[in-house]
């Protein structure tokens, strides 16, 4: 089993490389977001590797660091979702911000990803090894786009989030599911308002 392979890229294609270790090329699948790490340097390359053999190949993905080839695993393991369709995720979104957007439930995102579409998307999301799998990944983004800002304590925002807390969704996927209700919603936002709107979420 191989578990990475250190050499010279030969060359770049649509979806991998060929990697160059000591004159022989591995032909390597891989993300867009890898391929374009790998466009950005020069020199000798490594890849974590990840084999999947079937009836008619042997195939080997490629990937930058640990957490991609994590999420890749997790991914593949999705009923429909394939090899294929996780580097078009991981192409998408990094692992950091895919675990965001599974524990937010953040459908219509995922859904956005080039050639995924909603039907996968939401497989995805209901998939109960990804919201496990995501559970402590997901991390503020650097820019505060999609983390949910702390609520004031005693606000009718604070309340419903102890309303959907109390009927057993976690609090970090409560507090985004009512932060992102309160956005909507507006200055005309009600505590009933909010509650309702924030579990449609939770419904789909």
């Amino acid at each position: 089993m191989i578990g990475s392979l250190k050499g010279f890229v030969e060359s770049l294609h649509e979806t991998g490389c060929v990697l160059d270790v000591n004159g022989v090329g591995y032909l390597i699948s891989c993300s867009r977001k890898t391929l374009d790490r790998l466009t950005a340097r020069e020199g000798v390359q490594k890849l974590l590797i990840e084999t999947r053999v079937s009836q008619d190949a042997i195939t080997l993905f490629g990937f930058f660091d640990a957490p991609e080839r994590e999420a890749f695993r997790a991914l593949i393991e999705v009923k429909t979702v394939g090899p294929q369709k996780a580097l078009l995720v991981l192409g998408g979104l990094d692992p950091n911000g895919l675990a965001r957007v599974i524990a937010a439930k953040e459908r219509k995102r995922l859904a956005e990803v080039k050639g995924l579409g909603a039907a996968t998307a939401n497989r995805i999301i209901d998939e109960p090894a990804m919201q496990k799998w995501a559970v402590g990944r997901a991390t503020p983004e650097e820019d505060g786009l999609g983390a949910a800002a702390p609520l004031p304590a005693g606000s009718i925002e604070s309340d419903a989030v102890s309303a959907l807390v109390n009927l057993g969704i976690k609090r970090p996927e409560a507090q985004g599911a009512i932060s992102r209700a309160a956005k909507r919603l507006g200055e005309d936002a009600t505590l009933d308002g909010l509650i309702r709107d924030g579990l449609r979420e939770f419904a789909r």
